[in-house]
């Protein structure tokens, strides 16, 4: 219930910003808008708040979480008095992000709130922000290398992979003196070019290695490096197709070589995962233990037929109303809540950032945080 409080109190956050500021005519992220693209305007046409023009940078509309992000931050920078430039990047497309960018800044947004498809390929936007007084906040992702960053609002990422790999070692049993073992494990984390892969994937090793180190778990594809473990864009077909090679390098199955964990990243790898482990004859009653991030619907239903074992939940409208009081500061001239001032480096200097806990979701507890909190509804996941 005290992580409910928490969720609650975000949301009660939000909402007084919108008593503060009045709320707008705009609409909430439903209404059919050009593709890629929704800006909050009434009848006539004209802006539709007075607050100020934020614009906000989505990488893709492919991953469910990015989907739920764009909307949730829209809907509360509306509520709390500003008008919105929200815009998808396609389907991962650097170039056109940056495009939109540069739109975004010489149409007047004063903030940007950007989650970066290459966190070190914003190419000329940034430097265009902060020439015009454009502060940004880096959202989910950390830009790297710019010294146009303002802001950094986040989860506290090292503890997604913490929480990952202590559910492995917990399932396992393997800080028991009596679990001999050996475990077979294979590791799956994500994109390359997303920082928040560096500390995903380091919580779960500060965690796993002592025991990989021991002989307690064994990875026999011997692809333990973090850049061997990496999946291009999250891609689920990309995550699938290295399970797949896996499978038949290690035989592994449910009559042959025993596969006991797997590490993943995030829920769209895990999909993949899942999707080569039912192929090569695994279900509910020998699947491996395996690990997730963001409780995606399609991960749930999965956990639901015992073929996943976790995932890390990230409430999005959490983060969402943490962009937006960053925001309201911001416009308001003073200075938004910081946490953390030391983890996050992005090559220019320690990027203010506030961390927002991530908590770990299975079918013991998925309802009071997924369905009690209305983050879904039950029938979303049946």
């Amino acid at each position: 219930m005290k992580k409910l409080l928490v969720v609650i109190l975000a949301l009660v956050l939000a909402l007084s910003l919108a008593a503060c500021n009045g709320s707008g005519s705009g609409d909430s992220g439903d209404n059919k808008e050009p593709e890629n693209s929704t800006q909050g305007t009434d009848g006539d046409g004209s802006e539709a708040t007075s607050g100020g023009k934020v614009g906000v940078s989505m990488p893709t509309k492919s991953l469910q979480r990015w989907n739920q992000d764009g909307d949730n931050i829209k809907k509360q920078l509306e509520e709390a008095g500003y008008t919105v430039d929200l815009q998808y990047a396609g389907d991962n497309d650097t170039d056109l992000q940056v495009t939109q960018l540069e739109n975004m800044i010489s149409g007047g947004c004063k903030v940007l709130i950007v989650a970066a498809v290459n966190g070190e390929k914003l190419g000329s936007a940034l430097p265009q922000a902060k020439e015009e007084g454009v502060k940004v906040i880096a959202y989910d992702r950390l830009i790297m290398n710019s010294d146009a960053v303002s802001y950094y609002a986040t989860f506290d990422n090292t503890k997604v992979g913490a929480l990952q790999g202590q559910f492995i070692a917990d399932s396992l049993k393997l800080s028991d003196p009596a679990t001999k073992g050996p475990f077979n494990i294979e590791l799956f984390t994500g994109d390359p070019g997303d920082n928040n892969v560096n500390f995903f994937f380091n919580g779960a090793m500060d965690v796993l290695k002592p025991y990989m180190d021991s002989g307690k778990l064994v990875v026999l594809s011997k692809q333990t490096e973090k850049a061997q473990c990496t999946t291009v864009e999250w891609n689920t077909e990309k995550s699938q197709s290295r399970m797949e090679n896996l499978i038949s390098a290690q035989k592994y199955g449910p009559k042959d070589t025993k596969l006991d964990a797997v590490l993943s990243s995030n829920d769209s790898v895990a999909q993949g995962v899942t999707n080569a482990l039912v192929d090569a004859g695994y279900n509910k009653d020998n699947f491996p233990v395996l690990t997730g991030q963001d409780c995606d619907v399609a991960s749930m239903k999965n956990m639901l037929k015992g073929l996943q074992t976790m995932s890390v939940f990230k409430d999005t409208r959490t983060l969402a109303a943490r962009a937006v009081m960053m925001v309201d500061a911001i416009l308001k001239g003073s200075e938004p809540e910081i946490n953390d001032r030391k983890t996050y480096n992005n090559g220019t200097g320690i990027i203010p950032t506030y961390l927002e806990d991530p908590l770990q979701c299975t079918l013991d507890n998925y309802k009071e945080l997924l369905i009690d909190s209305g983050y879904y509804k039950e029938a979303q996941l049946q």
